[in-house]
């Protein structure tokens, strides 16, 4: 008994011949730049050690963390952006038994996107190329969403040091919002800060 397939006599199988258009082949080394890139990033992350503590204000208790971190890496320098008056931070750290000298309190920011635009090009200035981030571990991820801006844009990396608020996590729509006021900055050099919230 002879079975036939239908519509199969005298064809041979087709070859798929896979040619790449320009437009696919665009699509494949943006693709490949953008693992390479990510790649990059997070060996960096991983290997680069931090020269500073860079702590974000808006909660006592941050400093406050920062301050028990420094005492046990006393190699780093404490940078306090927007943090607490100038009297009571210098209480925290010299409890701590942080020197004067290595603590810097700097008043200029008036929310989380010039707690990093403040500051970044003097960290750049003084060949700090890695920084451990300490806010608040509801507010971190917006933090993070900023720093992969402002710091990404001079190549500083930042490993986070969430610090425990019982809180939940901030709404995604305040990490979007400051994502697109750090890419106005970096284009622009201007914040948004008069127009945002101040938080």
């Amino acid at each position: 008994m002879v079975v036939r397939l239908h519509g199969s006599r005298g064809r041979q199988p087709r070859s798929k011949n896979w040619h790449l258009s320009g437009k696919n082949l665009l699509g494949l080394l943006l693709g490949l730049s953008a693992v390479c890139w990510i790649s990059y990033k997070q060996y960096r992350t991983y290997t680069d050690q931090p020269q500073a503590l860079l702590v974000l204000g808006g909660a006592v208790e941050r400093e406050e963390f920062a301050a028990e971190f420094a005492r046990k890496n006393p190699e780093l320098e404490i940078w306090v952006s927007g943090g607490s008056n100038q009297e009571y931070a210098q209480w925290i750290f010299t409890k701590a038994g942080i020197a004067h000298n290595r603590v810097h309190l700097d008043y200029r920011a008036v929310d989380t996107v010039t707690n990093f635009t403040t500051l970044v090009d003097e960290f750049k200035a003084r060949g700090i190329n890695s920084v451990y981030l300490v806010t608040s571990d509801d507010h971190m991820r917006r933090a993070q969403v900023i720093g992969e801006i402002v710091f990404g844009s001079r190549g500083i990396t930042y490993k986070p040091l969430p610090v425990p608020s019982g809180r939940e996590p901030e709404p995604i729509e305040k990490a979007i919002r400051d994502g697109v006021r750090a890419i106005v900055w970096l284009t622009t050099g201007y914040t948004g800060a008069d127009l945002a919230n101040k938080n």
